[in-house]
């Protein structure tokens, strides 16, 4: 019998990650890495306050999944919400990195006692959630993701998708407006989890 499904993000949804990064490009290479800023590569400079290469600052994100992961730590309340939610509704964990890091990334959560299927993945995120949707044939599902160019490709592939905004960084957070193609936009799991269950029971 079909149930409820949540697809959630990982990284500053469920993991912290923005502050980490920053820590590592400016503990290993004098890096600084923006919190506030809008947009990843565009956070990024050097000594000289000048913006890293597009190419060398995804070479350092790669650099943080291959060794840097145990770095992360839990979001407050995260744990508590999927063990809550995770009662009565299917939870997935799509996390935009590559398909290398996939082992890397279930055990980190494992670790941290989140035990859920993940996949991995790169670009928009509206064709897998689509791919799940029709796989599971859940009676409702929720997408929870920190980033607004997900919202707007789930809009696009699966629009009967509930869509929820979280950005669990609050450095972040404060800087960032509410995605417009999410239909909520809530930073603590202790605020969304209401939001969440009432939309999962088809409320």
């Amino acid at each position: 019998m079909s149930r409820p499904l949540l697809i959630s993000d990982c990284d500053d949804v469920l993991l912290h990650f923005a502050p980490h990064f920053a820590d590592y490009v400016a503990e290993a290479y004098g890096y600084h890495f923006r919190l506030g800023s809008p947009g990843f590569v565009d956070a990024l400079t050097n000594e000289a306050g000048i913006p890293v290469p597009r190419e060398r600052a995804w070479e350092l994100l790669n650099a943080f999944f291959d060794a840097e992961m145990h770095r992360q730590h839990l979001v407050d309340g995260a744990l508590d919400a999927l063990r809550t939610i995770g009662a009565e509704a299917d939870i997935v964990i799509l996390t935009n990195i590559g398909d290398q890091y996939h082992a890397n990334r279930v055990e980190q959560l494992e670790r941290l006692e989140i035990r859920h299927r993940v996949l991995c993945n790169q670009g928009g995120k509206g064709r897998p959630v689509l791919e799940l949707v029709e796989a599971m044939q859940p009676t409702a599902t929720v997408f929870v993701d920190d980033l607004p160019v997900h919202h707007e490709s789930v809009a696009t592939h699966a629009p009967d998708v509930w869509r929820l905004h979280m950005i669990a960084e609050p450095l972040m957070a404060a800087a960032a407006p509410a995605s417009p193609f999410a239909h909520a936009r809530i930073d603590r799991w202790d605020e969304a989890l209401p939001w969440v269950l009432e939309k999962l029971r088809g409320a």
